[in-house]
């Protein structure tokens, strides 16, 4: 290394996100909507009533509400039983 190097300032920039422009390319604008819709949900996983088993939800972050769920709640509802196995929901037998 240089002992003789010298530090200076450096100019700074302010940069601002481009704005789509009006009546562009129907794609650019779709894609744009797809981005903002899919922006809008989040993936939440939770620990299952059991060990080893999780819960996926999507989210919708400006309502909080829950859009789908993994198992579904009746599902998790059984897991919560003591006696419920996989499989357990249907009676095969004939």
């Amino acid at each position: 290394m240089q002992s003789n190097a010298k530090i200076g300032a450096v100019a700074a920039y302010d940069v601002q996100a481009a704005s789509a422009p009006t009546g562009g390319d129907f794609h650019d604008s779709r894609t744009q909507q797809d981005a903002d819709e899919a922006a809008r949900y989040r993936l939440v996983i939770e620990e299952g009533p059991r060990v080893g088993s999780f819960v996926y939800k999507t989210m919708d972050r400006l309502t909080g509400e829950v859009v789908k769920q993994f198992p579904r709640e009746q599902v998790v509802e059984m897991m919560r039983n003591p006696d419920y196995s996989a499989g357990a929901v249907i009676d095969t037998r004939a």
